[in-house]
């Protein structure tokens, strides 16, 4: 892999043309068939480093694979994305970012949620052409819903008997009064229209560089939907916690955010855009506050929808199954609170 990886650098990076192995530290790569590895120089060349990503097919991509490099490239064009120096149908070879992924605790930093409020602005409003006219949860249910069928219907003899138990009850999941469910805890389309959002803004995709400033990660599910969703999902996803010894792997933790949070986000988005009158601008942040507190809960479904294909992975962190009937229901726990049977 490092002799192919470094090839690839090579052609596509004048500066590197003389490099062998011996002058390369390779990290471990992240990822299953498609996956990202750290490359690294240990003598002086431009650059001093990238990351090679290679692009194995992934078939529950949201957008095809020429329209996710279209927006890759667009989004790094205006200095959202990493700075692409090379991109084919087998990798891509991108600027290297210098520091650390966010944890859930950085998001009570408001000095830290503000720098990501300007970027999502900066990013909501891009317009890059060819996207789907559905919104993501449509592409969602759309895309992933028959893969995620077939696991449940055709290969669930393959799983632990604990686990077969769980597929009736995750088949709820793929039907489309669910989708309706999902789509309620949405601001109206016609009140807010859908927007070019991230939509997997969790805090492991936000990096914060050494420098102090903030970049987005991992685009690959970026389409239209509402930006609220994008607020939401950042702070949704505090309330896992992952790397536990014992099966399955995960548990689901209380909330390491407050309204306040939320509110400081929302606060610092609203600040790059312009009001006639300070209540206009108090009236939109009250707006996205709730709209945000109510899509919080479509983070559990979206994870829940994107663990069922991957179930059948053979390296596993963690067991999918139960990890999306847990997150399922606690999906429909929220959605009852909110909406009740009205």
């Amino acid at each position: 892999m490092h002799d192919e990886v470094l090839a690839r650098c090579r052609a596509a990076l004048p500066g590197w043309r003389e490099l062998t192995v011996a002058d390369v530290e390779f990290d471990a790569p992240k990822g299953f068939s498609s996956f990202t590895m750290g490359v690294r120089p240990l003598v002086a060349v431009d650059p001093p480093a990238v990351l090679y990503r290679h692009l194995a097919g992934k078939e529950n991509a949201i957008l095809d694979a020429a329209a996710e490099r279209d927006v890759f490239l667009l989004l790094g064009e205006h200095h959202i994305a990493a700075h692409c120096y090379h991109a084919d149908d087998v990798c891509r070879i991108e600027e290297f970012y210098t520091g650390r992924t966010l944890t859930a605790d950085d998001l009570t930093d408001h000095e830290v949620l503000g720098k990501i409020a300007d970027q999502l602005y900066r990013f909501h409003q891009i317009e890059p052409g060819g996207l789907p006219a559905p919104t993501f949860f449509e592409l969602l249910h759309a895309r992933w819903g028959p893969m995620a069928r077939s696991v449940l219907d055709d290969r669930r003899d393959e799983f632990p008997a604990d686990e077969r138990a769980l597929c009736d009850d995750l088949t709820e999941m793929l039907a489309d009064r669910t989708l309706s469910m999902v789509l309620r805890c949405l601001p109206d389309p016609v009140e807010r229209p859908p927007v070019f959002c991230h939509n997997d803004t969790y805090h492991g995709n936000v990096m914060l560089l050494t420098d102090g400033s903030i970049r987005l990660l991992d685009f690959e599910f970026s389409c239209r939907n509402h930006v609220a969703f994008d607020f939401a999902n950042l702070f949704a996803e505090t309330v896992m916690v992952h790397g536990l010894a014992d099966p399955p792997h995960f548990t689901i933790g209380d909330p390491a955010y407050t309204d306040d949070d939320i509110g400081a986000l929302v606060g610092a988005y609203l600040d790059n855009a312009g009001f006639a009158t300070s209540a206009a601008r108090a009236a939109e942040h009250r707006t996205l506050v709730d709209q945000t507190r109510r899509a919080i809960m479509l983070s559990d479904y979206m994870y829940a929808m994107a663990a069922l294909p991957l179930a059948l992975q053979p390296i596993q962190k963690i067991r999918f199954l139960p990890y999306a009937h847990r997150r399922f229901h606690r999906f429909l726990d929220s959605w009852q609170r909110e909406f009740g049977n009205h």
